[in-house]
């Protein structure tokens, strides 16, 4: 008896030593990805210069002729209509396959394409990973590249980060994701400029947001500065959204001053009209989304206005919430939009709504004169 207490206390011992080295092992796991984390951590420096590519053959832009510009977020070229987000409430991390990824982004190009005579005079793109796990490192800024091959082009790196080890069954990985800028006119010059982000450790998660700047030459003299945005939508405090556009706006203000033209587009990650939250969802008087908030018309220099005078007959959408499949009926948001500043005339403006075929976003089509 003495011995058999002594074996059932000795295999306690054991099974209690094992579960200490397992709870030790993933404590210095953990301790370890943390640091990892951290260690890996860093910011793109502000006021970069981009490198300009392409092969656009037209040179400089004119006062008086009317231009087709179009802002597009791709979503990494993940988003089918099926797809859900983990960050939003989902299930997936990873496009569908390769294969899916890829045909995401070139229907985006083929769509985008449709717009304008020979296509749009620019383009803007948000989420266009080059090397990232959740789009099986396809390089989507090369399959822009080759469908847009008559124009010049700046890329700015606009998301970068670890190796997020969530969700555990399929980590969403390291993720590097770009804005891309296209132009039919020649680009003299590119600059990346850094948002100011979270200092809390959400800007684990929400990395480096930026906008980009091209410049083309306009005939007798200025520039038509193109601005491509796409602002923060994970962990932003009302603070750090306020900062964000702030910096923004008073960029433009700048280069309105100096007597340039000014077309900003792309993904604002807020309700860009102040009410579509509204008007798309049956009348809804809050939003069950934290990041669907107003955009701050407040904060707008007198020079810089929203173009939201849309040639729809009913508002269409231009973004879903991805915490299930899509469906009609589901919760959209116009997010997508441009900004002028009042010496460019915004000739119509209209959200090219498609059901999310590729993307969480539908495209934005706008026509502009420099006055």
């Amino acid at each position: 008896m003495i011995w058999a207490n002594k074996k059932g206390a000795g295999a306690v011992k054991a099974i209690l030593k094992t579960i200490l080295v397992i709870v030790l092992v993933v404590i210095v796991a953990a301790i370890g990805y943390l640091a990892y984390i951290m260690i890996d951590y860093s910011r793109i420096e502000d006021d970069l210069k981009l490198d300009v590519g392409g092969s656009a053959e037209l040179i400089k832009v004119n006062r008086g002729v009317t231009y087709t510009i179009v802002t597009q977020n791709l979503g990494f070229g993940a988003y089918t209509p099926e797809f859900t987000f983990f960050m939003d409430g989902g299930k997936e991390s990873w496009g569908a396959s390769k294969e899916s990824v890829i045909n995401c982004i070139n229907q985006g190009a083929t769509n985008v394409k449709t717009f304008g005579a020979d296509g749009p005079d620019f383009v803007f793109f948000q989420e266009v990973d080059t090397n990232s796990t959740r789009s099986y490192h396809v390089d989507q800024s090369e399959l822009l590249e080759t469908a847009f091959d008559k124009y010049d082009f700046t890329e700015a790196i606009n998301y970068h980060s670890s190796f997020l080890l969530y969700p555990f069954t399929k980590p969403h990985g390291a993720s590097n994701s770009e804005i891309m800028t296209l132009s039919k006119y020649d680009i003299e010059e590119g600059m990346r400029r850094s948002f100011p982000i979270s200092e809390g450790f959400s800007k684990f998660l929400d990395l480096d947001r930026c906008f980009s700047k091209s410049y083309v030459a306009v005939t007798g003299g200025k520039y038509l500065v193109l601005y491509n945005v796409h602002s923060s939508a994970y962990g932003g405090s009302d603070e750090i959204r306020a900062a964000q556009m702030t910096k923004l706006f008073n960029d433009m203000k700048a280069e309105y001053d100096a007597g340039n033209y000014c077309v900003c587009g792309g993904d604002f990650n807020h309700d860009f009209t102040g009410d579509s939250t509204q008007k798309l969802n049956e009348g809804l008087g809050t939003t069950d989304y934290g990041w669907a908030q107003p955009f701050p018309e407040d904060l707008l220099p007198d020079c810089v206005s929203r173009c939201i005078s849309y040639a729809d007959e009913t508002l269409q959408p231009t973004c879903r919430n991805c915490d299930v499949p899509y469906k009609e009926g589901n919760f959209t948001i116009i997010v997508d939009g441009f900004l002028v500043t009042s010496n460019v005339e915004c000739v119509s403006v209209s959200n090219k709504y498609n059901g999310f075929a590729y993307s969480d976003h539908c495209p934005v089509v706008m026509e502009f004169k420099l006055s």
